[in-house]
């Protein structure tokens, strides 16, 4: 039997991406999923079925008195993970929160300041922060060795159709707290914030073109980096070739990402300026260990990180830093005007995200 310590974890919400934090557990030496839990409990049985028969309790509260699991994996809908994450970090448990981890600002205020009281961590799941590759870019940018970051582009061009909609909590401002800049949006919007650090302000627009939602179905925007460097964001769920790109043209180099749901060390391509010599570009190249990017490398970080008694690791640290940035953007459509980070401090736009769509609907 093996000496190891072992982190006892649950899972709140079985739906899709709960698989993915199943197969992350799994996939981790020193931990084991031991209960589930979820509003359907013909769906939690199913899901406890297919991932080791850990148990299935009725309710979050049940599953907390029962199991003091070490670690809470919350895989529901936006517009519960606060009240699950607080009642998680009072019961002791260490949390990983998917993306949106709540619908404000102020939300996630609360579930950090949970988490600072309990003594515990609070890790949101951003995954595309991730991987060898997106670790060794970052390095090369935080360096600067790829000189000083100048231009960018973060699109994020998805599909989601009507059957998507359909499910009752999406699409509304106060079950979802936004729409696909929010929901989708943020992956991109958090590695390049992750790439190229603290943002200073932005500028952005909301616009509902054809899905029949109260949120937007598309976003633009222009942000501002401390650093300097200019990023056009572009955010839809209108796309039919579905693709996330993030480019950034350096002072020496152009950095590409293309990819859709995750990324390896394929997805990445690093071209310099036609006079940097072959030596500085050797210097450059991805590592040999390649990690792909995903919910597996995440855990692991994280897990490790528990089981070290350390802080949490750059993949999950800081997650205010893209959730501010998206509520900026909401927060600039509202007021029609750009929007600086230190403004956040205001109380008003730490609240809600909603803010004015603006519809183009033309005649068909």
């Amino acid at each position: 039997m093996s000496s190891e310590p072992v982190l006892r974890a649950a899972i709140i919400g079985t739906g899709a991406v709960a698989a993915s934090h199943s197969a992350a557990i799994a996939a981790y030496t020193g931990a084991a999923l031991v209960a589930v839990t979820d509003h359907d409990p013909d769906r939690a049985h199913d899901f406890a079925a297919l991932h080791g028969e850990p148990a299935v309790y009725d309710d979050l509260a049940s599953l907390l008195a029962a199991e003091s699991p070490d670690v809470v994996h919350i895989c529901t809908p936006p517009g519960v993970h606060a009240d699950q994450a607080d009642a998680a970090l009072a019961a002791g448990a260490h949390v990983v929160v998917e993306k949106p981890p709540a619908l404000t600002l102020a939300e996630i205020d609360r579930m950090l300041a949970a988490a600072e009281r309990a003594d515990r961590r609070l890790a949101v799941v951003f995954q595309q922060r991730t991987g060898s590759a997106a670790q060794h870019v970052r390095d090369l940018l935080a360096s600067g060795a790829l000189g000083r970051p100048l231009v960018a582009l973060c699109h994020t061009l998805w599909f989601r159709g009507e059957d998507y909609f359909a499910v009752p909590w999406r699409g509304r401002w106060e079950t979802e707290g936004g729409g696909t800049t929010l929901s989708h949006g943020i992956h991109q919007l958090d590695l390049l914030a992750y790439l190229l650090g603290d943002w200073a302000a932005v500028s952005g627009q909301l616009w509902r073109l054809d899905r029949d939602v109260a949120t937007e179905d598309l976003s633009t925007a222009v942000v501002r980096f401390d650093a300097g460097a200019i990023a056009s964001v572009v955010t839809s769920v209108l796309s039919p070739r579905e693709t996330s790109v993030i480019r950034i043209d350096t002072e020496l180099a152009t950095i590409e990402l293309e990819h859709l749901y995750g990324h390896a060390h394929a997805n990445w391509r690093i071209t310099p300026r036609r006079d940097v010599d072959d030596a500085t570009v050797a210097s450059w190249r991805l590592p040999d260990d390649e990690r792909a990017s995903g919910h597996d490398d995440l855990v692991r970080q994280v897990y490790d990180a528990l089981l070290a008694g350390a802080g949490l690791p750059a993949v999950a640290a800081d997650p205010l830093r893209s959730f501010e940035l998206v509520a900026a953007l909401y927060a600039s459509a509202r007021l029609g005007r750009e929007v600086r980070r230190s403004e956040l401090s205001d109380p008003g736009l730490r609240g809600a995200l909603e803010a004015p769509v603006t519809e183009v609907r033309p005649p068909r």
